[in-house]
Formats: structure tokens, C-alpha cells, sequence
């Protein structure tokens, strides 16, 4: 056959919807993961994720009264200097008007990607649990109209996602474990990110932001969503030199338009809100143990759950008390931040950090309940320290957790990316409000460890990915 007239048959196969034969991979022999695979999905030395006219990035965040109103930040090129946010009754015909403007705060910043401008909005004098929607501006263009529901009253259910460190390979492997948790909570109102969203200091920064904006987009716009710093959202300045310090990445305060009420020596990255029945409060880890302020911290902490009128509390904050790997030390956190989680019987406290789950009480019965998780592909091995004094533990697996909180309990169920049921307790308020802790075991798949790996593709014996 002619080269030409095997062209037209390939062509009338296609046409026709026969598949043509191509290189196979034997079944039941999975493709090796590649040894070297890139942190990010865009080639080195090729830009991707530049800031346009059109607005990306949009993220909704939560008010100090989340049952009054809500902030919105979003990116667009240089381009635009003034945009608006516009407010608009939820409604089923198209042929619906915005019923307010307002006007964003910008905020420049330079990167690989070019030079971009970040917006902030914040809409306040809403009625409690009611729906909306919003769009932002651009230059010339608008984003889509998306949902937003304020908090309802502090008896009101709610349901919250909570996702351990993000960090790496966020479009390739983290995409999934968000989807995954809006399938499992389509309900969700409220969307807590524990730090480490990204891994930065590759010179891939903002591209790295734009992987994770990707991989999220679908919660962020439209699901209020809290996160905490991590260590890896600050920048390493002098470093191998005395002077050596780590600065809060350029991103953070422009990504995010968090509540403005924080401790004052890390105003952009400690705050607290109230959302139905629950005040969460969100503290610096890295700020607390690299630049010791874990003790004023501790007393902002203090003054904000002694000022906290919800029966429910949450502490989030990237660096776990108790570390979950071998060669870690928070012993400061457990100085400064212990006594006041105990003083004012806080229930969760939420943490990253360390790669791996691990769940455990403070202080014996009765006390705040510590969790530590990862949605993310990076999965360090465990301690024997942690395994001796954490139950459940678990190691090479992405995970993502879902709460309901109602007047009478709290209910925590922890997921793995394939949605299979891996942890679960309730905290039962009685009737005096004294609250217990009740194990819930029934549908847990078993545990998960990494012995059958002795080292990540790279040979590190520390890690069971990378």
C-alpha cells in the first residue's frame, strides 16, 4: 500500500471510530513512576500561568463574622489598578442585576510569571444563611458569577473540609484529593487548609501557586477557605551566613484576604472567625519556633478563645505539638501553646507538617483532640515515638477529613484519596456541656504503613515518597 493511501484508511478508520494500535504497557505491570518526576506540570524554562486581563486565582475567604460577610481575592495582569466586586442576589433567571459594587484593595507583585496585580474585596452587612452570588472584574472582562452562602445561626449543622499539607505535584496528584472531598461533602461550607500549600524556592514560585489555584479552583471560589502558613510559604534570606533568617513569601498576604485581626507579630498570618458554632483560630507555627514568638502568640490565643461566645472550638496551626517524625522538636509549642489549648478545653487542633496522620490527645482524657494530616504526595515516615503514642497512625496515603458540627457533637471522619473511611470519632456534648470523646470503628479500612517500601526512587530511606 502507497504511503498516501495508507494515510486515507488511517483516516477512514478514525472517521469511523476504529482505534488504531499503539504502544501498550502490559496489564497488571503499572508504569514505573519516573525517578526524576518535575515538582510542577509546566517544562523548565517554559512559562505557564501568567497574569492576563481576564481574573484568575479567585479565592474565597471568611469574614470575622462569617454569618455577615466574606472577602474575595483574585489576580489579573498590571492592567488593572481599580477593579470591583459585584454582589448579586441568588436566583434562577439569567436576567438577574448586581445589587452592589465594591471596591477591591490591589496589591503589585513582580515573579517569573510577569508582573501581576492581586485584589482584595470585602463584602459585609449580609443577613445570616443567605445565598449570593458574586463575579470580579477584570480589564474589560468579568469572571463567572459564583455561590456564596454567609454562616447561618450557631445551632445550625455545619460541614467543614480540613486537608493536611498540599505542597508538591499539586495539579498532578493533589487534584484528585480535593475532588474526592467535594464528592464526599457536597455540603461543605467551610474549607481549612493546614499550610505547606506549596513547595517554593525552586524559582518556580508563582507557578507553583498557579498549579495549586488549578488543582482547588472549584472549592476556592465558591467554599470559604481558611488556610494556615506553613514553613514552606516562607522564604530563606543570607542563607549559610550568620545573618541567615526566613521572611513570609511575597504570595501569602496577596493570595489570601484573611480576616485583618491577628496577633501583631504576625498580622498576616494569624487571625480567627466565627462560622456557626464554632471559633477557629489560626496561629504562625513557623514564626512561633524560628522567630520565638510562640509565647505572645500564646497570649493573643488566650484572649481570643476567652472572648469565644460558639460551643466549639478549632486551633490550626501548620507545626504539630508533638512531631510525627523521627528528629523533630516542637518543644516550644507544647510550652507556650499547650496551657492555653487545655485552659480553655479546646476540641481540635488541626496540623500538617510532617507528612503522615497521626492522631492523639493533649493531655489524657478529656483534653483537645491533635490531628495531623497530608492531601499531598511527599509522605514521610513515622517515628517510633509516634507510633507508640498516636492511634490511629498512618503513612503513605493522601488523606483529606470531613466535619459536621451541630449543637449536640462534633463528628470527624478522616478519608483517603479513594474515599475509603480511615479515621473516625465523635465528641458527644452533654447535656451539662462537658463533651467525650466516643471512637467510631465501625467501616475503617486497616491500617496503613509504608514497610513494603524500603526507599523513595531517589533512595532516601527517611521517605516513603517524594
Amino acid at each position: 500500500m502507497t504511503a498516501p493511501a495508507s494515510r486515507r484508511l488511517k483516516a477512514l478508520l478514525l472517521a469511523l471510530g476504529v482505534a488504531l494500535a499503539a504502544p501498550s504497557v502490559a496489564l497488571g505491570a503499572p508504569a514505573a513512576t519516573p525517578e526524576h518526576e518535575s515538582n510542577t506540570q509546566v517544562p523548565a524554562g517554559q512559562l505557564y500561568y501568567q497574569p492576563g486581563p481576564a481574573p484568575d486565582r479567585i479565592v474565597l475567604t471568611p469574614a470575622a463574622d462569617a454569618a455577615s460577610g466574606f472577602a474575595v481575592s483574585w489576580r489579573t495582569d498590571d492592567s488593572v489598578s481599580a477593579p470591583l466586586l459585584e454582589l448579586a442576589p441568588l436566583g434562577d433567571s439569567p436576567a438577574f442585576a448586581a445589587s452592589r459594587r465594591i471596591s477591591a484593595q490591589t496589591l503589585p507583585l513582580a515573579s517569573e510569571t510577569g508582573n501581576a496585580h492581586f485584589h482584595h474585596a470585602r463584602v459585609d452587612g449580609l443577613a445570616p444563611g443567605s445565598a449570593w452570588l458574586y463575579r470580579v472584574q477584570g480589564n474589560g472582562r468579568w469572571s463567572s458569577w459564583n455561590r456564596v452562602v454567609t454562616a447561618g445561626g450557631v445551632d445550625e449543622p455545619l460541614t467543614l473540609l480540613y486537608f493536611g499539607d498540599t505542597q508538591n505535584k499539586n495539579l498532578s496528584h493533589v487534584t484528585r484529593v480535593v475532588r474526592q472531598a467535594m464528592r464526599q461533602a457536597p455540603q461543605a461550607r467551610l474549607a481549612l487548609f493546614a499550610g505547606d500549600l506549596v513547595s517554593g524556592g525552586d524559582g518556580q514560585d508563582d507557578i507553583e501557586w498557579g498549579e495549586w489555584h488549578a488543582a482547588a479552583s472549584p472549592l476556592l471560589e465558591e467554599v470559604v477557605t481558611a488556610p494556615a502558613a506553613g514553613n514552606h510559604e516562607y522564604a530563606d534570606l543570607h542563607e549559610d551566613t550568620p545573618q541567615e533568617t526566613t521572611v513570609l513569601g511575597p504570595h501569602w498576604s496577596r493570595a489570601f484576604a484573611l480576616p485583618d485581626n491577628g496577633d501583631a507579630a504576625v498580622p498576616h498570618t494569624s487571625y480567627w472567625f466565627d462560622h456557626q458554632g464554632v471559633r477557629v483560630a489560626v496561629i504562625d507555627g513557623t514564626s512561633a519556633l524560628e522567630h520565638d514568638t510562640g509565647a505572645q502568640q500564646a497570649r493573643w490565643l488566650d484572649a481570643v478563645l476567652a472572648g469565644n461566645t460558639r460551643p466549639w472550638s478549632i486551633v490550626m496551626v501548620h507545626q504539630p505539638l508533638y512531631a510525627l517524625r523521627a528528629g523533630r522538636d516542637n518543644a516550644a509549642m507544647i510550652e507556650h501553646l499547650g496551657p492555653v489549648l487545655e485552659r480553655h478545653k479546646v476540641d481540635l487542633v488541626l496540623h500538617g507538617h510532617d507528612h503522615a496522620y497521626g492522631r492523639r490527645l493533649l493531655a489524657g482524657a478529656g483534653s483537645s483532640v491533635l490531628v495531623s494530616s497530608v492531601a499531598g504526595p511527599k509522605q514521610y515516615r513515622l517515628s517510633d515515638q509516634a507510633k507508640a503514642t498516636m492511634a490511629p497512625t498512618g503513612e503513605d496515603t493522601q488523606f483529606f477529613q470531613v466535619l459536621r458540627i451541630a449543637a449536640d457533637g462534633l463528628d470527624y471522619q478522616s478519608f483517603t484519596a479513594s474515599g475509603a473511611l480511615y479515621d473516625a470519632f465523635r465528641i458527644q456534648r452533654q447535656a451539662d456541656g462537658s463533651k467525650q470523646l466516643v471512637e467510631q470503628e465501625a467501616g475503617r479500612i486497616a491500617p496503613r504503613n509504608c514497610d513494603h517500601r524500603a526507599a523513595t526512587a531517589k533512595g532516601r530511606a527517611d521517605r516513603c515518597w517524594e
